[in-house]
């Protein structure tokens, strides 16, 4: 039997409540400490706004919707990358600094991916 982490949660049902509140802990903790996180929730809820009120057809508001969402996301998972290369070492470091980098890259891609998808509904919306 392979070890398991004393923080491994529970099987089924059980697991469900605490893992929301984990998720909830998670996105408090973004919300407070990441400065790109609280710009881009002010962005999609704009966005969310513009897009609900856009008369245009549910599939493309769930694009648009979903589009900001993702960048939330990936940002989400930079954070992480680059809360675990701290706590690991704050020292300068090529290994540190590409992952860090990557995280950022990714974050960038999903902005240019929203951006596009907000660009071709919009066009197809108006022309």
């Amino acid at each position: 039997m392979e070890p398991v982490s004393e923080f491994k949660s529970k099987r089924g049902l059980g697991r469900i409540l605490p893992a929301a509140g984990y998720a909830m802990d998670g996105l408090k903790a973004a919300y407070r400490n990441e400065h790109a996180f609280r710009q881009e929730v002010v962005v999609v809820v704009i966005g969310v706004i513009i897009a609900m009120s856009l008369s245009i057809s549910g599939f493309q508001k769930l694009l648009l919707i979903g589009s900001l969402l993702f960048v939330l996301i990936v940002e989400l998972f930079n954070s992480a990358i680059e809360a675990i290369v701290d706590r690991i070492s704050l020292e300068r470091h090529p290994l540190s600094k590409n992952a860090k980098d990557m995280g950022s890259a990714a974050v960038m891609l999903a902005i240019l991916f929203a951006a596009a998808a907000w660009a071709v509904v919009l066009y197809s919306r108006f022309y």
